[in-house]
């Protein structure tokens, strides 16, 4: 129930989203007696869209959430284990393609990879099915199998976590099946910006993690100054981060998380 409340909900939390809503009301309502309010309801929603489009408030927004936790330092030594995200891939395209289809995100996959090759020991943890609504295609982690073995990843170092469908469910269920032991290491890679929730979340689950932020957005501080020249480049910014903030707000209420903004332990 929850789940599906919160796609519902997060829908309208888009910006992008809420201020079309807000233009298509406005002109409904300029054929009514209320034409005078539509007009401005119309003109504030486009304007509002030009300003998330085109200003560097993506940027703003992203900007504190990429920046949270700092890359990881190798000589911390390395992992006993490896807990990649869901997220990367096209779940319908996938499986309307017959084929691994990944998006933005590719970066958690092809990273977690990396660093499969550079620590042989540590063992690889995907969680995942899907985070659809609507599931469409394979599950995520049926997904990453067929990447991880394509890419010489031994079957024998992999364990697929495929039930769960938000970053809580990633981190209670990546425990369970990690089941890891006092004392080991183990790294969490998924999305810059996606960071301070997956953390939270997995400190909440009692599942110490050492965060490795992959899939930055922005180049740091000096985007703040750089507008998009794309209307639909920007919007997609600032979608990313407002889901992001709400999603901290949101699990932060609901007891999902151990703080409202995690950052770096100690």
């Amino acid at each position: 129930m929850f789940f599906a409340a919160a796609k519902i909900l997060g829908f309208f939390a888009l910006p992008s989203n809420a201020l079309v809503v807000l233009a298509l009301v406005g002109i409904v309502l300029m054929a009514t007696r209320a034409a005078r309010a539509g007009a401005r309801l119309a003109v504030a929603g486009v304007l509002l869209l030009a300003l998330c489009g085109f200003s560097p408030l993506g940027n703003a927004l992203i900007l504190p959430l990429e920046d949270r936790f700092p890359p990881w330092d190798p000589a911390r030594g390395a992992p006993d284990g490896i807990v990649v995200l869901g997220g990367a891939f096209d779940n319908a395209v996938s499986g309307a393609r017959d084929d691994v289809a990944l998006n933005d995100a590719a970066e958690r996959m092809t990273s977690a990879v990396d660093l499969a090759r550079r620590y042989p020991a540590a063992r690889l943890l995907f969680s995942g099915a899907s985070g659809q609504l609507l599931v469409e295609g394979p599950t995520e982690a049926v997904l990453a199998r067929r990447l991880f073995e394509s890419l010489g990843v031994p079957p024998g170092r992999l364990l697929l976590e495929d039930r769960s469908r938000d970053t809580f469910e990633n981190a209670v269920m990546s425990k369970a099946l990690a089941a890891p032991k006092p004392g080991e290491h183990w790294l969490l890679v998924t999305s810059a910006h996606h960071m301070p929730r997956a953390v939270g979340a997995f400190r909440r689950a009692g599942f110490d993690v050492d965060p490795y932020p992959v899939d930055w957005r922005t180049r740091g501080r000096a985007d703040l100054a750089h507008p998009f020249f794309a209307l639909s480049d920007g919007l997609k910014r600032t979608d990313t981060a407002a889901r992001e903030w709400v999603g901290l707000v949101a699990y932060w209420l609901r007891g999902r998380t151990s703080e409202l903004f995690p950052g770096p332990a100690g």
